[in-house]
């Protein structure tokens, strides 16, 4: 197993301190009133929704909601009491959640902190294991579904998470805990708040550690957390700088393992899924070896300038820089040798080599298989190792927004929005797997050429590179080319953008228009490509074409010649968005919002394939949204209603870890196994609406109850075309596929969803809460391979079981003499009643397919294949066949803290 870091006893003791510190200041200070929330967080550029005033759909989870809630979740999965949020712990892995509102990922969906974008600028994805840390300094998170208030032009196309952190100048005091869990999970934290000087100082400091393993069998983690902000308020004058990161490293469970694995490899042969399942490692000498470890190191530093300039206009900035290092582990090559089970030699990927026989990955076969390999006779690849495929940055920003108020009813905001980045993104060796050493011939410029045909020279890479995480706070330096592997491709994005908003208020209507306007400007530098020379296809220009076909290769217009830098391309994006809210009464208010978007494509769209080729079909993506909501108010009951419908037409979607077997290009008559397949997708139109309530109500000064229902429709409309590609970016099968998707429906994430939950609190010293949510209308993700006939898509997207999950908690506080001194013990227990549930499909193998749903290239029935499909037996109405994700059975985690 891989030890846990032995750090000194004196940074152990500062972070328990700090936690405990932390964890009960929140709670203490957590205020009470939506409109109270600036008091306590940096808003400064952030767009805030404020009750009965701006026109659209946002919940509000508080801190002490957090604090309480959290346990040992993931970050995003505080939201799942949220109408139209559908969160996972996707894998299982430590930080790997995943999170969907209204039926759009994460990808497209706006991440904030603070008012700074927090989704990746080459490709929209959002990865909470970098931000693991920051449930310990969040003082309220904000959920804007929809297109959201936020005057930027960014991708919130689902709606907009708006994390708000601790401000330095909060209350003086401090917090420490210890926390447990589940699977050896524990967690200490400190901190400390020193409050405001009256010469304006303040300043906030936490620190903590979190290990263990997660749910999964092989996940085991340890991640850190630092964070420190100082503060200085002069005047007109407000200045709060703040850095913060969570370096982590964690072993994952990537692999989408089908129904019939999970059972076969339950040690109580008893016909049940063995949900704890993990196909990603196995044992040598001993001790846990995972082939998926993700580790990163991603530190934020920000300086945010607040300045009244008058009672009329105010500045606000902020200023950051970002310097990501790290990425993820996973198999390369393939060893030829005889495995166990079997007679003849064949070449083996970490796939297709025999397991052990309770499923793990057979590390002492593959060592020994490794060890057997001479590199100095041996080609290219003829070794399985675990590389790491590194996903650096550096990233820096700023927003600036400046508002004038031109009379009691009228006021306007203009800003701008500019960003710069580079991405770094390469393969290393992480571990040699017993071999001597790794040939790759991916560089094409190494080659010798014998009568003028070009033939690549392999070097042979021995230096491997631990799966840990970099604690230098501005990155560091990123690997010598000499020992990079695979790829080793740049991503360069600039972004430029304006904004404008108008905002009329009075005592009963406020209304806004915005719009927004954006530049960016993508470039993707390879390495390994030689410049001028590499064509389209692969083929070298100015080479003969074979050593008995001496013509040489031309470039043509269907297949130019690539050069390492393909140059900036700038793509205009902008949106234009407009809402009003009326106050009826006190009690009653009404809210329209409508708007769009041109938005700009990832830049994997824009060089597709992981080519540098210019996409020839590129095009914006267009987003048209429209909602209407209702609002009621009380002193004891509280209600929202909305509907909405949004369009998102001209989409490019990249879809990874697909499994399929294919015919080996080298040699058909042999296949290669795979995980890690990918499919870029384009021309997808998608309609997503729906209806949502939520309510809340204080019954009793001991009782208060919470509830929420959303009803979507999410599907497609028209089909689709589409590539697949493996890991290393080679084309599987034909150029473009047909995917008929004409009104299936859009998967990862349940269209309807339900929740009602209540906290009892008999007195001050003790608190019960539980909450019940279901799922309904969850359907299987988009995959390339199902959906390639008619029939396919007139059968649809396969319907995954409902289910229903129980949480509980209990909370118990001690106090002492001193009000500012009191211990917290609190409680979770998660899907108390033990749900066994399918979470997510990459799959969409139905249960009631006919002969007529198995045909030949030339049209005759598959009698064979409809045989196969036929002895596969059903779990829960379910194809064990079927590729899934189950989630988590009964977990718990416990705190104890003290706050002084």
């Amino acid at each position: 197993m891989k030890m846990l870091s032995k750090k000194p006893a004196f940074v152990l003791m500062l972070t328990m301190s700090t936690a405990s510190f932390y964890f009960a200041q929140s709670t203490q200070d957590t205020l009470t009133k939506d409109n109270e929330i600036e008091q306590v967080v940096i808003t400064g550029v952030a767009d805030i929704a404020k009750d009965r005033k701006t026109p659209v759909a946002v919940s509000t989870i508080k801190e002490a909601q957090i604090v309480e809630k959290m346990g040992n979740q993931e970050f995003p999965e505080i939201l799942n009491s949220t109408p139209s949020v559908y969160s996972t712990k996707g894998g299982g892995g430590f930080g790997d959640g995943k999170t969907v509102i209204r039926g759009f990922t994460q990808e497209n969906i706006a991440v904030m902190v603070n008012g700074m974008p927090v989704n990746d600028m080459e490709n929209g994805a959002v990865y909470w294991s970098n931000w693991s840390g920051l449930s310990d300094v969040t003082s309220s998170m904000q959920v804007q579904r929809g297109l959201g208030s936020s005057k930027l032009a960014i991708a919130s196309v689902g709606g907009t998470i708006n994390i708000l952190t601790r401000a330095a100048d909060k209350k003086q005091g401090a917090v420490v805990s210890i926390g447990v869990g589940n699977d050896d999970f524990h967690k200490s934290l400190f901190a400390y708040n020193s409050g405001k000087s009256q010469t304006g100082w303040a300043t906030s400091f936490l620190m903590s550690r979190t290990a263990g393993s997660m749910y999964a069998d092989g996940t085991q983690f340890e991640g850190y957390n630092y964070y420190w902000a100082l503060g200085y308020q002069k005047g007109k004058h407000d200045f709060q700088f703040t850095i913060t990161g969570a370096p982590q490293w964690h072993n994952q469970r990537s692999t989408y393992s089908t129904i019939q694995n999970y059972i076969r490899y339950n040690p109580d042969n008893n016909g049940d899924p063995n949900i704890k399942y993990n196909p990603d490692w196995g044992w040598r000498d001993g001790e846990v070896l995972s082939n998926r470890v993700n580790y990163y190191h991603k530190p934020i530093l920000s300086l945010n300038w607040d300045w009244k300039i008058s009672e009329k206009s105010k500045l606000n900035s902020v200023f950051y820089g970002s310097f990501g290092r790290g990425g993820g582990t996973g198999d390369l090559g393939s060893v030829r040798t005889i495995a166990p089970g079997t007679t003849t030699a064949a070449n083996y990927n970490i796939t297709s080599y025999p397991r052990t026989t309770d499923g793990q990955i057979n590390y002492d076969g593959i060592f020994a298989a490794n060890a057997a390999i001479n590199l100095n006779t041996a080609g290219a690849s003829s070794t399985l190792i675990r590389r790491s495929s590194i996903n650096s940055h550096n990233w820096f920003g700023t927003i600036i927004s400046f508002n004038h108020k031109i009379n009691d009813n009228f006021n306007f905001t203009i800003g701008t929005d500019d960003r710069y980045y580079y991405g770094y993104h390469y393969q290393v060796a992480s571990d040699l797997y017993g071999a001597g050493g790794y040939k790759d011939a991916t560089n094409q410029n190494f080659y010798t050429a014998p009568g003028n045909v070009y033939t690549a020279t392999p070097r042979t890479v021995t230096n491997t590179f631990a799966p840990k995480p970099n604690w230098n706070p501005f990155g560091g330096k990123i690997n010598n080319q000499d020992d990079m592997i695979g790829y080793n491709n740049d991503g360069e994005v600039l972004w430029y953008g304006g904004f404008g908003q108008l905002e009329y208020s009075n005592e009963k209507l406020s209304a806004f228009v915005s719009g927004a306007l954006s530049n960016q400007s993508f470039q993707r530098i390879d390495s390994f490509i030689i410049d001028g020379v590499t064509l389209l296809n692969g083929q070298k220009a100015g080479f003969a074409t074979s050593a008995t076909n001496p013509t040489i290769i031309q470039a043509t217009a269907a297949n130019p010649a690539l050069n390492t830098k393909t140059g900036f391309k700038d793509i205009v994006g902008y949106n234009a968005k407009a809402g009003a809210n009326y106050n009826i009464n006190d009690h009653h208010n009404v809210f329209a919002n409508i708007g769009y978007y041109s938005k700009q494509p990832f830049l994997n769209a824009v060089y597709p394939n992981n080519k540098n080729f210019l996409n020839p079909n590129l095009t914006n993506e267009k987003i048209f949204g429209i909602e209407a909501g209702y609002g009621f108010r009380s002193g004891i009951f509280n209600a929202n209603v909305n509907i909405y419908r949004t369009s998102w037409k001209d989409r490019f979607q990249r879809r990874s870890n697909i499994s399929l077997t294919y015919p080996d290009p080298s040699n058909p008559a042999n296949t290669i196994s795979t995980t890690s397949a990918y499919a870029n997708i384009q021309g997808i139109t998608e309609i997503h609406q729906g209806a949502e309530l939520e309510l809340t109500a204080n019954v009793h000064k001991m009782l208060s109850l919470t509830g929420m229902i959303s009803v979507g429709d999410y599907y497609y409309e028209g089909n689709a075309q589409g590539n697949l590609f493996t890991e290393t970016n080679e084309q599987i099968g034909s150029d473009s596929q047909t995917l008929y998707l004409d009104k299936v429906k859009v998967g990862g994430s349940a269209q309807q969803t339900a929740a009602v939950g209540f906290v009892f609190k008999p007195t001050d010293w003790v608190s019960l809460d539980a909450n019940y949510r279901g799922a309904k209308n969850l359907y299987a993700n988009l995959n390339l391979l199902n959906f390639g006939t008619e029939r396919a898509g007139q059968n649809g997207a396969l319907e995954l079981p409902t289910f229903g999950l129980v949480d509980l908690g209990l909370t118990f506080k001690i106090k002492l003499n001193d009000p500012k001194q009191f211990f917290t013990l609190r409680g979770n227990i998660y899907n108390l009643l033990d749900k066994v549930y399918i979470a997510e499909s990459n799959t969409n193998v139905l249960a009631n397919l006919t002969q007529d749903d198995f045909k030949t290239s030339t049209g005759a029935n598959d009698t064979a294949a409809f045989a196969a499909y036929q002895a596969i037996p059903t779990w829960n109405g379910v194809k064990q066949s079927n590729q899934v994700y189950f989630g988590y059975g009964r977990t718990w985690a416990a705190t104890l803290s003290f706050n002084f």
